[in-house]
């Protein structure tokens, strides 16, 4: 796997542990999610300052996410992780309605 191969495993898999939306991580890089999309499809690249501003974001060390998605994941804060059974997206099951918001 090379760096930008890497790079794109460990947003992935990010955003999955978080929970969070591309929709989300562009509104904190400041970017539309297109440019997000086209950065996680491989058409466009992470430079090393959106390498920056995402680990930031996340509270890890940029070395962390160049590291790859397990390393990444391992440097996550506790408190930025997805609760257990909690869909992805910041979506909530609502017990009472059993719909998803």
């Amino acid at each position: 796997m090379n760096l930008e191969e890497r790079v794109r495993s460990a947003v992935a898999a990010l955003l999955h542990a978080t929970g969070e939306s591309q929709t989300r991580l562009a509104d904190a890089l400041g970017v539309t999610q297109a440019q997000v999309s086209r950065r996680q499809s491989g058409t466009a690249g992470w430079s090393l300052s959106d390498c920056e501003a995402v680990a930031a974001h996340y509270g890890i060390d940029p070395l962390d996410l160049l590291a790859g998605p397990t390393r990444a994941v391992e440097a996550l804060p506790a408190a930025r992780r997805r609760a257990p059974g909690r869909p992805p997206g910041g979506a909530r099951i609502t017990a009472v309605e059993g719909t998803v918001r």
